[in-house]
């Protein structure tokens, strides 16, 4: 009999990309949220302003918004 231990694999990390668009103006979304039927991407502008509204029913809140700020350093 073996003693081999399995672990579980992590979840895959997500990662936005230039073709993710905001659903609220079309830019490019640096925030997915997931919801219980769906998810949502956002631009930093319309995640900010819709962030406080979706807190409470979010099951996840995905922000590369980050990601802005470094691109100007470049």
């Amino acid at each position: 009999m073996s003693n081999t231990a399995t672990e579980a694999p992590e979840a895959p990390t997500y990662e936005l990309s230039a073709l993710d668009r905001c659903d609220s103006c079309g830019a490019q979304a640096y925030i997915r949220v997931e919801l219980g039927k769906g998810e949502l991407l956002f631009c930093a502008h319309h995640g900010k302003k819709y962030q406080e509204k979706l807190e409470g029913v979010a099951r996840s809140w995905h922000d590369e918004s980050s990601r802005l700020q470094a691109d100007n350093r470049s």
